[in-house]
């Protein structure tokens, strides 16, 4: 019975002793993870508290070209061509473009900005052709025949520009260097062999811009709408 008893005793005491254990296990497992909760808090706390770093403003892109035009509603305008430019343009042609009958053949051409001349060069003398003495408004085209015996290769494209009044268009000289007085001082004739110029597209209305506007430049008078047609009336107007 003593035994028993002692047996008894020794049973309650380890399973006290086991609930003890657990518990102070317990105890320990949650003050644990206060701490971990804790620290987790004081984290994000700490990270609050730092300033944020400002991001860099995002870089637009440039406005191009397009984007400007298609802001305004229109193309920007290009650039005038210089006096310089139009003056070769102009040389260009003469000599590309150069009828080939011994007599009227364009050998050389040279522009004087400083005197607004232009110098052609033929086999039979040169003359000098003052642009700032010519009028955009009297500019036409015809077709020249040399010789009525040539055949149609010989045809030229002639660009006829008149001065205006009181004022000397050129000035030629034969291949001797003496004054050609026989040719009229009040026109300027550029020539053009016509069957090279058929080949270029839009020859006439190119060349006769451009000599317009190398006129303008060069201290010559201004192309101006003489004659415009009246307005037309509307139907309901004649009723």
């Amino acid at each position: 019975m003593a035994i028993t008893k002692e047996l008894r005793l020794g049973r309650f005491a380890a399973c006290l002793g086991s609930a003890l254990l657990l518990v102070a296990l317990t105890a320990c497992s949650m003050q644990q993870a206060k701490r971990e909760m804790r620290n987790a808090i004081n984290e994000l706390e700490s990270k609050k508290k730092q300033p944020e770093l400002a991001l860099p403003p995002a870089q637009l892109p440039l406005p191009t070209a397009a984007a400007k035009s298609s802001r305004h509603g229109k193309a920007e305008p290009e650039p005038e061509p210089t006096q310089q430019e139009l003056a070769d343009y102009l040389r260009a042609k003469l000599l590309a473009l150069s009828p080939s009958d011994g007599i009227n053949d364009n050998l050389e051409v040279k522009f004087d900005p400083s005197s607004n001349t232009l110098t052609i060069v033929q086999p039979i003398g040169r003359c000098d052709h003052y642009l700032g003495a010519l009028d955009a408004n009297n500019v036409s085209w015809d077709i020249f025949v040399p010789n009525k015996k040539s055949d149609s290769s010989h045809e030229l494209l002639r660009l006829t520009a008149i001065s205006t009044s009181g004022k000397k268009a050129r000035v030629c000289f034969d291949d001797k260097g003496q004054p050609d007085r026989e040719t009229s001082s009040n026109r300027v004739r550029l020539l053009f062999s016509l069957a090279k110029s058929e080949q270029v597209p839009g020859f006439q209305g190119k060349m006769l811009k451009t000599l317009k506007k190398l006129i303008l430049i060069s201290g010559g008078a201004e192309e101006k709408e003489l004659f415009q047609d009246p307005p037309s009336k509307s139907p309901s107007a004649n009723r």
